[in-house]
């Protein structure tokens, strides 16, 4: 006789989620928390011809999540953390500001060597708030699940879609509907959170208390520099001030003086000289090039050759150029070699190649010593799937969702808003941000929920010390005061 053979079912995923105790001590309070990581599997409800087929899993998502011990759960905030990219792990808010443990990856002129250090954050959130850090697909371990396509995680709409699915889990699973709830985004990551604001309201009915909006990016027009479109050359021009200023091209001038100059050059008379083309007079555009290479510490002779207008990559080849030196674009501070010095664009970005082998080591040994998370997958910190990303509900139009964090503020007039800048980043200019805030399309009286920080660093503000600790005061503040309990 011969056996009959039975076809064996496909094993679904499983969340692999593991859980350790550790404890704390902030401002001589010793803090007992949990700790939990893994990859949660996402599922979607499977309809065939109007039938009901059950729950597909299309992808697993990793998480960090950290709750403290013994604290009411509707009392106590969580704040939902993620970076931007698109492509970012959650690696820097979790490990560089936010998390119970944090990178010593050193600063400009004193970088730490390899194999780096980690050490207890004494200014954690979590002193205030519980935390969740969570990894889109195909970031960090997160993966789309097997048989399905990466590809469809890398766009606007279902990036939104499955990160707010996973936050509606790890909330429902938690019993945590009734705790104050925020979002905390880095970069693209504020695009995003603008985004799940409104989302989450709409699509779960889940109000937030507060947006922390780090490097703010909101509106791509505000920073992309396209042909016929000058906008973000002026809104760029007094960063290029402050990056000027860091590196001794203004003198003794004070910062603020220098930036107050930029600033109303920006708003009135830089965007009349574009604006007119070649109608504007010979003795106003040498006016105009004079006072932009004043200001950007660049030469006359640049300012003329590239007719007014400075894009950001060819500013950080151009303004060190003579000492043979490019600048950072994600932190201006930093300065770096390239392999040759008539280039037209920085072959890479200084103050990255600082600060991913810090980052990349810590978080790959943390999570597998001290969390006990063992996996064979990369971690992805940066991952190019920026080259790939779909951002077709925009079609025939700017990427933003300004008008949907000015949508979330108009139904929920509780939501708060925190904004953070730093002078020296060269990524989400902070004139291009505060342009944005003053035209977002909510009543005067909502402008109150909305408050700003200032560092003097770049695009991560917290890998300079006092920033760090002054930014995490600030954060600390906001979740107090915007709670509600």
């Amino acid at each position: 006789m011969s056996e009959e053979k039975t076809e064996e079912k496909p094993v679904s995923p499983a969340d692999d989620l593991v859980t350790t105790q550790h404890s704390i001590t902030v401002k001589g309070r010793e803090l007992g928390y949990t700790a939990t990581a893994g990859r949660v599997v996402l599922k979607e409800e499977v309809l065939k011809d109007g039938v009901f087929e059950g729950h597909k899993a299309k992808a697993e998502v990793f998480l960090t999540a950290y709750t403290l011990d013994g604290a009411d759960p509707l009392k106590r905030p969580v704040t939902f953390a993620f970076n931007g990219g698109p492509g970012s792990a959650s690696v820097w808010l979790h490990m560089g500001l936010l998390g119970p443990r944090r990178v010593l990856s050193g600063d400009v002129g004193n970088l730490t060597p390899p194999p780096y250090g980690i050490a207890d954050n004494e200014e954690t959130l979590l002193a205030e708030s519980d935390l969740v850090f969570i990894d889109p697909v195909s970031t960090g371990f997160s993966r789309a699940a097997e048989g399905q396509k990466p590809g469809d995680y890398h766009g606007y709409q279902p990036d939104i879609d499955s990160i707010a699915e996973i936050i509606r889990l790890w909330t429902a699973r938690n019993g945590r509907w009734m705790s104050p709830k925020f979002l905390c985004g880095e970069s693209y990551g504020t695009l995003r959170a603008a985004g799940l604001a409104e989302h989450l309201q709409k699509k779960h009915g889940m109000y937030l208390n507060g947006l922390m909006l780090i490097s703010s990016v909101l509106d791509f027009a505000t920073l992309q520099f396209n042909e016929g479109h000058d906008l973000a050359y002026t809104l760029y021009l007094p960063t290029y001030a402050a990056i000027a200023h860091y590196h001794g091209l203004h003198g003794d001038r004070p910062l603020k003086e220098v930036l107050a100059e930029a600033e109303e050059f920006a708003s009135r008379d830089y965007p009349y000289a574009l604006a007119r083309g070649n109608r504007l007079p010979d003795h106003e555009r040498a006016a105009a090039i004079s006072k932009i290479a004043a200001l950007t510490g660049l030469s006359e002779e640049y300012v003329d050759a590239v007719d007014l207008r400075i894009e950001h990559i060819r500013f950080f080849t151009e303004l060190l150029r003579k000492d043979r030196r490019t600048v950072g674009r994600i932190d201006a501070r930093f300065t770096g070699w390239d392999k040759d010095y008539g280039r037209e664009e920085i072959s890479a970005d200084p103050s990255i190649d600082a600060i991913l082998g810090p980052y990349a080591a810590v978080l790959n040994h943390y999570v597998r010593a001290e969390l006990g998370y063992s996996s064979d997958l990369p971690y992805e910190v940066l991952s190019r799937v920026i080259e790939q990303w779909s951002y077709k509900e925009f079609e025939g139009r700017h990427v933003t969702t300004a008008g949907k964090l000015s949508a979330a503020m108009r139904s929920n007039p509780h939501l708060k808003v925190h904004v953070a800048f730093g002078w020296y980043d060269g990524a989400t200019p902070y004139f291009a941000a505060e342009h944005l805030i003053a035209h977002l399309q909510i009543p005067k009286e909502l402008t109150a929920n909305i408050e700003s920080a200032y560092y003097p660093a770049g695009h991560m503000m917290y890998v300079h010390e006092p920033s760090r600790i002054q930014q995490s005061e600030d954060l600390a503040a906001f979740v107090r005061n915007s709670s509600n309990t």
